[in-house]
């Protein structure tokens, strides 16, 4: 019997489990009350590490002189995360690098200087949005901005990153993202987006960077994301969906990105944060299923039945049958407020119910993140890698999905076995999953944006 071929990943593997496992042995080998303290969340520890990356990196960076507003996304949302705020002078040098960043015809680039680009425009914008301030978002120049995503838009319906650039999954995600939050997404910005995304789930059922390509959790999270923002998310096949994303929970708690892939902690976010999405959207998988309860979902009376149907309407905007009151409105209505429309999708869907048990083990997930990619000040990808500040965002933003995932209201605390590990230290705030912005700047952002 030919024996079985042992690749470069198998072994990489191999070494993860035995890594991972020695961990796992270690911290369930030491007394309980001992336990407590090797899962505590690190706060002061990341907070030095965060505000010093802010303040001044060394010259290892430079290779990342074109993503310096991803830098300051990836600091000041996880400093947001741990409840953390930086001193005035630190706000103001913030605000104006990335002033600086803006270009005169819209758009952010890398640097001062650089081309604007889809991905550190998204960056830039909700850089500017956890800082919070009227003087970081009247910094941004949205009727600018807004020429520059009608510029990036291509005939195929999606978006190029940047002048000449690649059409994918990840631009339309950012540019829709950028456009709801500011409130300036309108029907051209969104026209085609829908058939391009659609062409990029594959036969696994995540989505692909482009069409052809392999599912991917990034890619499947911008697709997802962005589709729920246009209100075309009833199109995808969800419960293909639902079978690829539940299988990238690796046995080590923490999730790969793609199909026989090593686990990564940055996909606590990517595929956590699409498990979680899932969650509010029940009733259109029920539907493509042709089930009425099922799924893991909890029983509910006649009066609340009601609203969820309400909730299921307001995510087939493109059918002919929504309710005048539905707050999505239709698609390709012209009128004045159909703007303001559109931008409240995200508002509308942040406040749904959860009618749907988590899709992953998510007291599992924290277990990973804490005890494998925590270090002293950040978070890693997997023991043995060394931390950075795109992994510490993520993982973060990991961990806040986790703890909220049976949260049923947005502004409800969660119950305690939604935290792993000492509960008043682990507990992160909430973000909104489909900005990956913390819960109270959206809404800050939602108030000053709606206004103008």
């Amino acid at each position: 019997m030919e024996s079985r071929r042992v690749t470069k990943t198998l072994e990489d593997q191999g070494m993860v489990e035995r890594q991972v496992r020695e961990i796992y042995d270690f911290f369930y080998s030491i007394p309980p009350n001992s336990q407590s303290v090797v899962l505590e969340l690190q706060r002061d520890k990341h907070f030095d590490y965060l505000t010093r990356g802010l303040r001044k990196l060394g010259p290892s960076f430079s290779v990342l002189d074109a993503n310096r507003p991803w830098i300051s996304y990836w600091t000041l949302h996880s400093l947001a995360l741990l409840g953390e705020s930086i001193d005035a002078k630190l706000e103001n040098d913030a605000i104006d690098f990335l002033t600086r960043c803006q270009d005169k015809d819209g758009g952010y680039g890398g640097g001062p200087g650089q081309m604007p680009h889809l991905a550190t425009t998204y960056a830039a914008v909700n850089s500017l949005i956890t800082l919070g301030s009227p003087k970081a978002l009247s910094s941004i120049n949205r009727e600018k901005l807004y020429t520059f995503l009608l510029r990036m838009k291509d005939t195929s319906g999606g978006f190029r990153m940047h002048d000449g650039g690649e059409v994918d999954v990840r631009a339309c995600y950012t540019a829709i993202s950028v456009a709801n939050i500011l409130n300036i997404v309108d029907d051209e910005l969104i026209h085609g987006v829908g058939n391009y995304i659609l062409s990029c789930q594959t036969y696994e059922g995540g989505i692909a960077g482009e069409p052809g390509a392999e599912a991917h959790g990034g890619y499947t999270f911008c697709g997802l994301a962005a589709m729920i923002l246009i209100n075309e998310v009833n199109r995808l096949d969800l419960p293909r969906l639902i079978d690829w994303v539940v299988f990238r929970q690796g046995v080590e708690g923490g999730f790969q990105g793609r199909t026989n892939k090593l686990v990564d902690g940055c996909y606590s976010f990517w595929q956590g944060a699409v498990a979680f999405l899932i969650q509010r959207l029940n009733l259109v998988v029920h539907e493509q299923l042709g089930l009425s309860n099922d799924l893991g979902t909890e029983s509910a009376d006649d009066s609340s039945e009601s609203e969820l149907s309400d909730e299921e309407e307001h995510l087939e905007g493109t059918s002919s049958h929504v309710e005048e009151t539905c707050p999505l409105g239709q698609e390709g209505q012209e009128n004045a407020s159909d703007t303001t429309k559109k931008a409240d999708i995200g508002y509308e869907f942040i406040n749904r119910p959860i009618a749907m048990r988590p899709l992953f083990d998510s007291m599992y997930l924290q277990q990973y993140v804490l005890l494998c990619s925590q270090i002293d000040g950040g978070f890693r990808d997997k023991p043995g890698k060394g931390r950075d500040h795109y992994h510490t965002c993520y993982c973060l933003s990991g961990l806040s999905i986790a703890q909220y995932s049976w949260t049923n209201e947005a502004d409800d605390p969660p119950l305690h076995r939604d935290v792993f590990g000492p509960y008043s230290r682990n507990l992160l705030e909430q973000i909104h999953p489909l900005f990956n912005v913390e819960l109270d700047r959206y809404y800050e952002a939602r108030k000053f944006f709606s206004g103008l």
